[in-house]
């Protein structure tokens, strides 16, 4: 297998992954509750997107993400070991997973012009949100 075909096939089960764990798009609630044998911490982070602002218009195909995390830290590590002040953070744009980052900045590269929706969580080590789940979200509009 070829090195993309390879990393292709990495990202759609990592996204297989994360779906079957609840990591998808919502609007800070999940569709439907947890089994009631799990029991999902809850988070001390507050987390906002700084930039693009609610509303803004980006020039090029480019989007300079930044974040700010408050009351918890960013680790790279994957554990089922919670802690309430430890993860990393899911970007989604258009409802789609195109990240796992651990740092508060990031570059999206090639988003076409128009509206745009970014969605981005505050997850625990395991991949899986918080209860309550830890978002943050922005429109923005993207011309050439």
């Amino acid at each position: 297998m070829s090195g993309r075909s390879t990393h292709l096939v990495v990202w759609a089960l990592i996204a297989f992954a994360l779906l079957a764990a609840g990591c998808g798009s919502g609007t800070g609630t999940s569709d439907s509750p947890p089994p009631s044998s799990v029991t999902r911490p809850s988070s001390t982070a507050k987390l906002s997107i700084l930039s693009p602002r609610n509303g803004s218009v980006v020039k090029g195909s480019i989007v300079h993400l930044e974040l700010s995390l408050q009351g918890a830290e960013i680790v790279k590590q994957t554990s089922t070991q919670l802690s309430p002040d430890k993860g990393h953070v899911h970007v989604l744009l258009d409802g789609s997973l195109i990240s796992m980052n651990y740092s508060l900045g990031d570059e999206i590269p090639d988003v076409g012009p128009g509206a745009h929706r970014i969605e981005v969580e505050f997850v625990a080590t395991d991949h899986a949100p918080f209860d309550p789940r830890v978002t943050a979200v922005t429109s923005f509009q993207v011309n050439p």
